[in-house]
């Protein structure tokens, strides 16, 4: 007596026998419910587009105005950058290093911080890279606060005890 074979296929999307659904159907709706969530997320981070809308031309008036119109601050998020500025530290002192980040930053007064990649150098570079970072706010809180994203990564073609630092500003100061 022979049975009939069933392919995998037949089985996939199908109810077992116990009432549950099969393991296929499951990551069917698993995937569907994830990439639903994903766009919701994906369009909340949007700014609200009426928001960063130009006014609307005034009507032309019967005498011209003699005095300029004031200029509109830019509406919406703040961006960043997308070239990054850099200084470079080196030695093991502590207040030396953060002597370097104060007199390398202070041709950015008033600048906040968005994105900080900190490549020391050598071998044991990222172990340096992540001391400094952890500078960054002792040596100017104003620029470098808690919410500036720092990265540390290693360049074997720098000497040991120093590091470059690119930092990434933000596009308008706040």
């Amino acid at each position: 007596m022979s049975r009939p074979v069933r392919r995998v296929g037949q089985l996939a999307g199908r109810v077992r026998r116990g009432g549950r659904p099969g393991v296929v159907m499951l990551a069917g709706w698993l995937f569907a419910d994830l990439v639903l969530v994903l766009a919701l997320v994906s369009m909340a981070d949007r700014p609200d587009p009426l928001a960063a809308r130009p006014a609307g031309k005034p009507s032309p008036s019967a005498s011209p105005s003699p005095s300029p119109s004031p200029t509109r601050s830019p509406a919406g998020p703040r961006s960043v950058e997308l070239k990054p500025q850099q200084i470079k530290v080196k030695g093991g002192d502590t207040k030396d290093i953060v002597a370097q980040i104060n007199k390398g930053t202070k041709k950015w007064p008033g600048r906040t911080a968005a994105l900080v990649l900190t490549f020391g150098g050598s071998q044991g570079g990222t172990e340096y890279a992540h001391r400094v970072n952890s500078l960054l706010s002792e040596a100017r809180p104003g620029m470098f606060s808690k919410k500036t994203a720092t990265d540390d990564f290693h360049d074997l073609g720098e000497p040991a005890n120093s590091a470059i630092i690119r930092i990434y500003f933000y596009t308008s100061p706040r």
